[in-house]
């Protein structure tokens, strides 16, 4: 989370990183399910979730998936996000459900000052 208050800090886009055909994919029917898989600055993993951060201008977006890539509900992204996020007012952070992968949005300036680390 560090890295990520810099990059917001610095105006830097945090990018997705790139697809690695190699790797072992949970899921070739979704693709956000995947994202994230290829280690990288701005992914990590919380129990048996993981989570991918990329960002442009703005907005910040935090991907939440299962690492088996089974269903996840959005109750159950929003504990991931709770962790990840702590510190940030729950109302600013807008969720996009879906049955795989949970997607959080914020803005940038959401994240500075508000951010427990």
């Amino acid at each position: 989370m560090r890295r990520i208050l810099e990059f917001v800090n610095e105006n830097r886009t945090i990018k997705l990183p790139p697809f690695d055909r190699t790797l072992s994919r949970p899921s070739d029917q979704f693709a956000l399910v995947s994202v994230g898989l290829e280690e990288n600055e701005f992914s990590g993993s919380l129990g048996e979730f993981r989570y991918q951060f990329e960002g442009e201008e703005d907005l910040l977006h935090l991907i939440v998936t299962h690492k088996g890539g089974l269903r996840l509900t959005p109750e159950t992204g929003q504990v991931v996000a709770s962790f990840v996020l702590k510190g940030v007012p729950t109302a600013l952070i807008w969720l996009k459900p879906g049955q795989y992968s949970q997607h959080f949005y914020l803005g940038h300036d959401d994240l500075i000052g508000n951010l427990a680390i």
